[in-house]
């Protein structure tokens, strides 16, 4: 009978013999090394050294009854090792107690051989073990690819979903006269100001990583509906008229009703696209209900909008526009400072003016 490991003849399995009688280790090598490649050891410390080699053990034939360490000890420090967790274990041992051996199977050991030790039953039970082992490795090898192919087809649809929402974004603000630039600039504001909010107990909950994560992502979609606000009016050097205005506050609508059609089309719910309707729709709403397009009081505004309500006035009140020059750092600290209560989330306000110098430093960064 052949005994090699996966029924090769030219693949031979490792096995370990962890025993402190040298006679033992002598009459069990002997046996095996026709079949196998063997190692041996003659203590759990020198055992668990061989075990954590780069090449690895396929099966460890352990003693149980072992000065210092004994087998006990020496399987259960196999098993709590990733990388040793899963070579299988079979106890040599002299004693036929039911209860040493539920203490085994406990720990994780695969089998029981008794001493002394039957050649057939020996080389039976470990082909056994080795054809069993083999099948789970191929099972936990399978398991690993899918896994690495959905994480990369994961990271393909995320690298897609990344791009095209910087490419809508880019073609709404280059109408604008915006760049990149901005884009960049206020996903970094908003995350840099969701993580600070999270300190507050009041929104530890609802700012988790993922939702902080998604609203990244959705910033730069804020003005998309800025596509549909004709030239005239969105370039307009100087104050627009009222009727103007009105046309204007339309972009939070046409962006609103733009991201849901997409939606629609899709059939499912996307956490991206819901936040990025809400940060569309409410972005200029008002603390204080005097915003549009809806009037929204306090809370009624998502806590999306209500961020981005404050990145984007920072942003504006900073950068040069068609219709005004940049204003500085410190002179936008002001005028946030004055909106609390009133135009921002009053909270929001007071983390937006803790977090100034990580506002000033990107802005410097990503200076047009």
């Amino acid at each position: 009978m052949a005994y090699s490991y996966f029924g090769s003849s030219s693949e031979k399995a490792t096995i370990l013999v962890v025993d402190d009688t040298p006679e033992t280790l002598s009459f069990i090598s002997e046996i095996l090394k026709e079949h196998y490649k063997v190692k041996i050891a003659n203590n759990g410390k020198k055992a668990l050294s061989i075990a954590y080699r780069e090449t690895k053990p396929d099966i460890i034939l352990l003693d149980i009854v072992m000065p210092s360490m004994d087998g006990y000890e020496v399987c259960r420090l196999l098993k709590e090792n990733p990388a040793t967790k899963n070579i299988p274990v079979i106890f040599l041992t002299g004693s036929t107690d039911i209860a040493n051996e539920e203490k085994g199977f406990e720990l994780g050991a695969v089998d029981y051989i008794t001493k002394p030790v039957s050649v057939p039953i020996l080389l039976a039970r470990i082909s056994a073990q080795l054809h069993l082992k083999s099948a789970a490795d191929f099972i936990r090898d399978k398991n690993a690819y899918l896994e690495k192919e959905v994480l990369n087809r994961t990271l393909e649809v995320r690298a897609i979903q990344d791009v095209t929402i910087w490419a809508l974004a880019s073609l709404a603000e280059t109408r604008d006269n915006e760049t990149g630039n901005h884009i960049k600039r206020t996903q970094l504001y908003v995350r840099c100001l969701a993580i600070k909010l999270k300190e507050n107990p009041k929104f530890t909950n609802i700012l988790t990583p993922a939702f902080i994560e998604t609203l990244y992502k959705s910033a730069p979609l804020h003005d998309i509906g800025k596509v549909g606000i004709s030239d005239l009016i969105l370039l307009k050097p100087g104050p627009l008229t009222k009727e103007e205005f009105e046309i204007m506050k339309t972009h939070t609508t046409i962006g609103y009703t733009a991201i849901e059609n997409a939606e629609k089309q899709l059939d499912i719910s996307v956490d991206f696209l819901s936040c990025s309707k809400e940060i569309a729709y409410f972005h200029h709403e008002k603390w204080n209900g005097s915003g549009y397009p809806l009037g929204c009081v306090g809370e009624e505004i998502p806590i999306s909008a209500r961020i981005m309500a404050i990145v984007d006035v920072y942003d504006a009140l900073t950068s040069k526009r068609v219709y005004k020059e940049a204003l500085t750092h410190n002179e936008a600290l002001k005028i946030i400072a004055s909106g609390k209560g009133t135009h921002f989330d009053p909270d929001i306000v007071d983390v937006f003016l803790d977090s100034a110098d990580a506002f000033r430093d990107i802005a410097l960064q990503y200076q047009e």
